[in-house]
């Protein structure tokens, strides 16, 4: 059994994660910006969360934390005619999509230290690699930022047995997914997906699991794509 800190796992990817985590024997203590049901609440918009967040999930693990995921994040538009929301959602974006995950993967980094080593598992995006739209430029600046972040964790801690991987999925079938995906524009994301659907949050919940339990350590830096041959790099 480890001790796994999960970001955003009150729904969506994060809560499969959580269930299938659970399901393997695992410890999992959640996070996310309302928290209920055992999940700790704390947002990342706010300085310092993470840290906070941190502290919490260790004394809630009983000093020892084996993994840490961060898949925590958000999705908002950013037009580029306004400057001040366009600052707003940036800074807003940046925050919770890297910084947060840069906290709390510092954390990890020296708790892995003290303890013999760890597994850290990024959640970030197919828009890391080829980019988002044009109201997203922030979304895709966040997550390339996550990859090359993770790398140069893998590097930099890999003799002292901490290990990094990405997960980057593309468009995802979630609750929240099924309304969009009813619509002309999600018709058109299954045309441009070569497998012809989606990938559903259990087969994300799945890849992470694998790779925060069970991904051999010589995988440490590899970016997984779950986006159907959407983006094949």
């Amino acid at each position: 059994m480890a001790n796994i800190l999960l970001t955003g796992a009150s729904r969506g990817i994060g809560a499969a994660a959580r269930d299938v985590l659970i399901a393997a024997g695992h410890n999992v203590i959640g996070q996310s910006t309302a928290g209920s049901n055992g999940i700790i609440a704390s947002d990342f918009a706010q300085p310092r969360a993470a840290d906070a967040l941190w502290a919490a999930a260790l004394a809630r693990a009983g000093g020892r934390i084996d993994v840490v995921i961060n898949n925590a994040g958000v999705f908002e538009d950013a037009d580029i005619t306004d400057a001040d929301q366009f600052a707003t959602i940036w800074a807003r974006s940046l925050a919770i999509n890297l910084q947060a995950a840069a906290d709390l993967c510092r954390h990890a980094v020296l708790h892995f230290q003290e303890n013999g080593g760890g597994r850290i598992v990024n959640v970030a995006s197919r828009a890391g690699h080829r980019g988002d739209s044009p109201a997203h430029w922030h979304y895709a600046a966040a997550k390339a930022g996550m990859i090359a972040m993770t790398k140069s964790i893998a590097r930099g801690y890999g003799a002292q047995n901490i290990v990094a991987y990405v997960v980057a999925p593309g468009f995802t079938l979630t609750d929240m997914a099924e309304a969009y995906m009813a619509t002309p524009a999600g018709a058109q994301v299954i045309a441009d997906t070569p497998l012809g659907r989606v990938a559903t949050a259990g087969e994300v919940a799945e890849t992470i699991r694998w790779l925060a339990t069970d991904a051999p350590a010589s995988l440490t830096g590899a970016t997984l794509d779950i986006n159907g041959a959407s983006y094949v790099r």
